[in-house]
This record gives structure tokens, sequence and C-alpha cells, in this order.
């Protein structure tokens, strides 16, 4: 949507292709049943990421971001704990004081490697024990590592952990709180303006289509078949995932160049929606640390954004990381929510069924790209075998992880290229 956007402003002839009834992605929103809007998985950006803004600000939709404080924990050994302030880990008994002490150090640690290349080949558990010891990393980080990178989680490099905790920090103000920002009614209301924008500007995009074929001669797309119909372009780009891609341009391109982009390993993601009559906790981000928990975490998101934005209803995001071969991935929507029920109610015992007034599942096929060793050596890069089209993926942020701050940043980035080359003939 960004390079779309980019470009039309640019004086270019948009088309976009959007296999989804609506755009955002994973940003995209959904209705409940009584009209409640929401987004399908969880969002959120934090004070000092710059591309979102400067877009928001660009649209003249400055007065829809609100500033709001966060407040994040952590469940463990059958107790919730506060995590939000320097104070909050100073009170985490779990960890001895010694243990405290190398936990909050940690950040500091962290920002003394300017350059990320040197920890690379090091896995998150390599890198990180020695930093802070074995009980910390047992204790705080594994089990959250474990809930984020299931099957992946012994293999993804240390570089995605370095770059969170480093970006974190920065976040922190001066009492070692932290603000995050939200965009009013959801970011699907910003795609749909980004949307808009394209269309205004004398672009298309067309839902509920997917490009099926690609017809190639020369080292060059020519055309796109689109169900039935074919639409010839100047220039391509593909933003899907990389299996994705190399599906579509299997049979005319380098097969090894389509078996480089099935080399980047991708999680699945699960998230269950609920609508609820009252609240679970007063914490934002609930960090789940008991071993055999399934979700990475528990997101009460109206105690972020308030229950009166939401017509008095609570909204909890449980997310689920998980490898699409697992059969959990194949469960109904009733039964998976009877299998998350099941575990809330060992942190909330007195939770009842009842109190969901409605809810949803959603699934993403590729929602995580797994960034293994050396991840920057054996990733593809933009460039295509064929001299008019371009791919731009969110596993191409790296060292970024995934988010719609740096996936703007991206589709900006790629846009100019895209321009460039258009001006060139």
């Amino acid at each position: 949507m960004t390079a779309g956007l980019q470009l039309s402003r640019a004086g270019r002839k948009v088309l976009i292709v959007e296999s989804d009834a609506q755009p955002g992605g994973l940003a995209g929103t959904f209705q409940f049943r009584d009209g409640v809007t929401i987004e399908k998985f969880y969002h959120h950006w934090f004070n000092n990421d710059e591309y979102v803004p400067k877009l928001v600000k660009e649209l003249g939709l400055e007065s829809e971001i609100v500033m709001l404080p966060s407040r994040t924990g952590m469940y463990f050994n059958g107790r919730m704990w506060r995590l939000s302030t320097p104070l909050d880990l100073l009170r985490f008994s779990p960890l001895s004081i010694i243990d405290r002490i190398r936990l909050g150090l940690l950040v500091f640690k962290v920002r003394k490697i300017k350059d990320w290349r040197q920890i690379e080949h090091l896995t998150i558990r390599e890198w990180l024990e020695p930093l802070c010891g074995k009980t910390v990393y047992r204790v705080v980080w594994q089990p959250l590592i474990d809930a984020k990178f299931s099957v992946f989680a012994d293999a993804v490099n240390a570089v995605w952990f370095w770059k969170k905790l480093v970006l974190r920090g920065s976040t922190r103000d001066s009492k070692g709180g932290e603000q995050l920002a939200y965009f009013r009614g959801g970011f699907g209301r910003l795609a749909q303006a980004m949307s808009d924008e394209i269309v205004r500007l004398g672009g298309e995009v067309r839902y509920n289509v997917r490009a099926t074929e690609v017809r190639a001669a020369d080292g060059k797309i020519e055309a796109l078949k689109l169900g039935e119909q074919e639409v010839r372009g100047r220039q391509y780009l593909f933003t899907p995932a990389f299996p994705v891609i190399a599906k579509l341009l299997e049979g005319v391109t380098d097969p090894k160049w389509t078996d480089s982009l099935r080399r980047v390993n991708y999680l699945g993601n699960m998230c269950l929606v609920l609508e609820m009559d009252r609240s679970l906790s007063d914490t934002y981000w609930l960090n789940v640390n008991d071993p055999g928990f399934p979700f990475v975490g528990v997101i009460e998101h109206t105690n972020f954004d308030p229950p009166a934005n939401y017509a008095g209803n609570h909204i909890v995001f449980l997310s689920r990381y998980i490898a699409t071969a697992d059969p959990i991935w194949k469960y109904g929507d009733e039964q998976y929510l009877g299998y998350a029920l099941d575990h809330l109610k060992r942190m909330f015992p007195e939770m009842q069924r009842s109190w969901i007034k409605d809810f949803r599942l959603w699934r993403a096929d590729y929602a995580q790209p797994v960034t293994e060793r050396n991840y920057s050596k054996y990733v593809p890069g933009r460039d295509t075998p064929f001299r008019n089209a371009l791919i731009s993926t969110m596993a191409h942020i790296y060292p970024e992880d995934r988010g719609t701050n740096y996936a703007i940043r991206e589709g900006m980035d790629v846009a100019g290229i895209m321009d460039q080359a258009l001006k060139g003939g």
C-alpha cells in the first residue's frame, strides 16, 4: 500500500491486487456481531517509530493518533507480576537480587553492540545466557522465545532479540515507563485511507482478486493473470510471503531462485479475539512464562485503548505462533476456543464462558519469518530474475522484526527504486 501510494504521488498509474476483501493484511480490521470494530491481529506502535506517524501526517490524519501509557506484566508460577518500571523489576522475587540486577543491566550491555553482524552467527541462547546468566534466561526469556518461535526456538539468531531490546529500551521515559501509540479505530482505517488516496490520484485497488499466473519472455514479465483477466504493466512489485511468490513464479524463472525463496522458514499465527463483558486484569500486555501455556501472551487491548471506544466491551487477544503442520492448526473455531479457555482458566480461575459475548479466530499462514543463523547471507534481496520486477516483503526488513512501521519504510524505499526505473524507460 505504501509503495502504491508513493508511486501514485509521483504521477504513476498504479494497480494494487489484493486477495483479501479489505486493505491492511495482518493489520486489517473486522466487526463483531454488534458492530464493534477491531484488528484481526493486535497492533500498536512505539513512540520512537518514525515512518508510521510521518505517513499519518502526510494523509492529514495526525489527530487520529493517540499516545497511551502501557502496562506490562508477567504470569509466572501461578502469579501475575508487574514489569513496567525498574521498581517493578526489583520486586520480581522469582529471581535473586543478583539476577534482578543482571536483568536490569541487560539493556545497557546490549546497547554496546553497534554492529549486529558480529552476533548473527549465534543463536539467542548462545548470545544471551553469558550476558544475563542461565537463571534469568530460563525464567524470563526462554519461555517467551519458545512461545514466539515454536519449533524454531533454538534456531533463531541473536540479532532478532538484540534489535528488540535496543528498540524497546529506547522507548522508556526518565522513570522507566513506556508510552505506546495507536490509530483510532484501528490500523485498518489507516490502510483504507491509503487506498482511498491511491484511487483519488488515479490508481486502482482491486479486492478479492488473486494473481494466479505470470506470463514472461526475454527476462521481463509481460502480464499477470487475475482470474480470467490478464493485465499488463511496465513495473511489477510482489509483496506476499516468499513461498507465495515462489509458487506464483514457478515455471517462468530459474528454479534455483525460487528455491532460495523457500529457504526462508515461516511460522503461522492463530489469533483468538475475545469480546467480553468484563476485564481479565488491569494489564495490557501480559507475558506468560509458565511452562505449558500455549500463548505468547494475553493482550487485553482495552487496558490500552479504553472500553468506552468499544461500546463498553473488553477486547482480549490470545496469540499463538505455530507451525502450520501442527494438528492444532486444523482445530475448528469452537474447538480452539475451548482449548484456549482451558488454559485461560489456569490464570483466571473465576473466568466463565458466559463472559465472552463474541469471538473470532484468525489464521495467518506466514505470520513470522524465521531469521536463523547468518540470515543476511541467505535471505534473497529485492531483485528478481526479471528486469521489470522486484520483491519486497516482511522478510526483508531485517535486522528489525516485522511491523507496520518498517513495512512503510520498505514500501517507500522500493517505490523510489521503481520510479527511477520507470524514468529510465
